[in-house]
Formats: structure tokens, C-alpha cells, sequence
């Protein structure tokens, strides 16, 4: 019979595996037991924090246009009342980029 060598689809996972974990402390980086479960615990982690980073994102647009409506004597809330009550349907991302990049025409917003 013909001889068989085996091992390379093997080979190919440990050396991916190696690869992703590349920049990890310690002997995460280089021995592959470690390197495995090192991977698992970055895979939820990194799911988990996709989800964070859209609730982030929101944190820091209202801030943005907290700062942006003080000035016209305002909080954030009694603002985003507002724009209710007059059904303005701008979304918190447009309104925080206005109020960084646009000053006036957030000017002009706030005083509907």
C-alpha cells in the first residue's frame, strides 16, 4: 500500500491558532494548550464588548449634546423632550455630531 502522512490539517489549526494569539502575555503566545483556552476566553470577550461598544457609543453622544445644549440654558432631558414634543426626528448620533462639528446650526436646533 501506498503510504499516508497525516497530520496537516492538524498542523494548519495549531499554527492559525498561534497566529491569532499573537501579542498575548506570557506563554499564551507560544504553547498551544494555553494559546487555545487564551482564544476562548478573547472570543467572549470580544462578542460581549460588540454589544458594550453600541451602548458606549450612545454614553458619549449624550454627553456631547449635553455639552452642546447648556449654553441655551438646557439640560439633556428637558432637550430631548423638546424634540419630541415638536417631532423632531433627529437620531442622538446626527444631534452630537452637530453639536461638536456644527455649533450654529445646533444653535439654531435648540432654539425650537
Amino acid at each position: 500500500m501506498v503510504r499516508v502522512k497525516r497530520g496537516k490539517i492538524a498542523l494548519k489549526h495549531r499554527r492559525n491558532v498561534l497566529r491569532q494569539t499573537k501579542g498575548f502575555k506570557w506563554g499564551r503566545k507560544s504553547k498551544e494548550r494555553l494559546a487555545n483556552e487564551a482564544l476562548l476566553h478573547a472570543y467572549t470577550h470580544s462578542f460581549s464588548d460588540r454589544k458594550k461598544k453600541k451602548g458606549d457609543f450612545r454614553r458619549l453622544w449624550n454627553i456631547k449634546i449635553n455639552a452642546g445644549v447648556r449654553p441655551a440654558g438646557l439640560s439633556y432631558s428637558r432637550f430631548i423632550s423638546k424634540l419630541k414634543q415638536k417631532n423632531i426626528k433627529l437620531d442622538r448620533k446626527m444631534l452630537a455630531t452637530l453639536a461638536e462639528h456644527y455649533p450654529l446650526i445646533f444653535k439654531q436646533i435648540t432654539s425650537l
